[in-house]
């Protein structure tokens, strides 16, 4: 059986101030010339279909226009929400849906009822597991703490419960949208740290085929078995490195794998420059970027006058201006965003306890600070849901 793995489509976001929507409906139409063109029996979109809980109406018509066109394909689509989505919006209207082939999975608790499709070689159950945000399914699942291993551990119990009391020999494949350990994260995910923890072992996913996953915005392979589609579209400067693909998935009839990546169209190339303006301006070899989306850092010592037309006259697609002077770590001057960055918001709050009192939180005091994260980006989920 072979396969189409996507995910991370953002409908309806922006790139700074760029809007995405020609350029998302560009990748819908490749994703349907290449499920025509490459003789795909099933597409798997694994979550963040949606950028937002409540996306426009031009990313909702968008929506709608990619599942009538994969439904006139008569090729089935397993879809599942991510983080980003709102579960029970996306899965309005599933029953019916379903009949044309296209096939939500929104539900937690229906983790453990695949879509069963079959090939010349048996039969392939596809597990649906949406985004489990550890507070709102920990009862769900039985699970005494709310935990990203432990909610998504007790998840695939019931896959393989259910998949054990299939005939011999049934093919599996288990969409899922977390953080497994060993990926490569970029600034345009959404945090979702619970307890101090963000990530799962790659584990949690033995016993199935293919694990097809999302929500890492990188196209990557955890293990043969275990992989990230990636975005098709770059939604920060962070992905400038990245190649956008899909995976076209050859399933076997003993349940091997064979993968290969299938290239997205990408509607403009991401260059990162850093530099005082001047050499910026200058420099023959940054040729190749003038028509790049542009993030330029700034090293002089004092701001320049006009910079940002300066650039732009050069690189007119300059979409980010960071100034970030070079200065020696302790300079006095160090901004406060550069002290800040590639922290996170736990040390942060420890930093701000050292230095108010002139000590750090305790081990108690740290538990009590990562609780009322959690809590608040739990109140936050529960909100967005609402």
């Amino acid at each position: 059986m072979r396969l189409l793995h996507t995910s991370d489509w953002h409908l309806g976001r922006a790139f700074h101030r760029v809007n995405m929507l020609d350029a998302q409906a560009g990748f819908i139409g490749h994703l349907v010339a290449t499920v025509r063109e490459r003789g795909v029996d099933a597409v798997v979109v694994s979550g963040d279909v949606y950028d937002r809980a409540v996306p426009p109406l031009a990313a909702v018509e968008l929506y709608d226009d990619a599942l009538h066109r994969l439904a006139g394909l008569g090729v089935p689509t397993v879809m599942i929400s991510g983080n980003h989505d709102s579960a029970r919006r996306l899965g309005v209207g599933a029953g019916l849906i379903g009949r044309a082939g296209i096939h939500l999975r929104t539900d937690p608790s229906a983790c453990g009822t695949p879509v069963v499709l079959s090939d010349a070689h048996g039969d392939v159950a596809f597990y649906g597991l949406p985004y489990l945000e550890p507070a709102l399914v920990k009862d769900t699942f039985g699970v005494p703490k709310a935990g990203h291993e432990a909610v998504l551990a007790a998840a695939m119990d019931r896959v393989r419960a259910d998949l054990a009391a299939r005939p011999p020999g049934t093919r599996s494949v288990v969409l899922a949208h977390a953080f497994v350990t060993g990926g490569e994260t970029s600034e345009s995910e959404r945090d979702i740290t619970v307890g101090g923890v963000d990530s799962v072992p790659a584990g949690v996913f033995d016993g199935v085929d293919y694990a097809a996953l999302g929500h890492l915005h990188g196209c990557q392979t955890i293990n043969d078995r275990v992989r990230y589609s990636g975005s098709p579209l770059p939604y920060s400067f962070s992905e400038t490195g990245h190649r956008k693909t899909m995976w076209l998935v050859d399933l076997a009839a003993d349940g091997s794998v064979r993968a290969e990546r299938v290239d997205c169209p990408v509607p403009r190339a991401l260059a990162r420059l850093r530099g005082t303006l001047d050499d910026l301006l200058a420099d023959p070899g940054l040729t190749r970027h003038e028509e790049a989306w542009v993030e330029a850092t700034l090293t002089d010592p004092v701001r320049p006058a006009d910079p940002m037309a300066r650039l732009t006259r050069r690189f007119p697609h300059t979409l980010s201006l960071v100034f970030d002077p070079e200065r020696a770590p302790d300079d006095p001057d160090v901004s406060y965003a550069r002290r800040l960055a590639g922290r996170s918001d736990q040390e942060i709050a420890e930093d701000f306890v050292a230095h108010v009192r002139g000590a750090g939180p305790d081990e108690r005091e740290q538990g009590v600070l990562r609780d009322a994260f959690d809590a608040v980006r739990a109140d936050d989920a529960v909100r967005e849901v609402a």
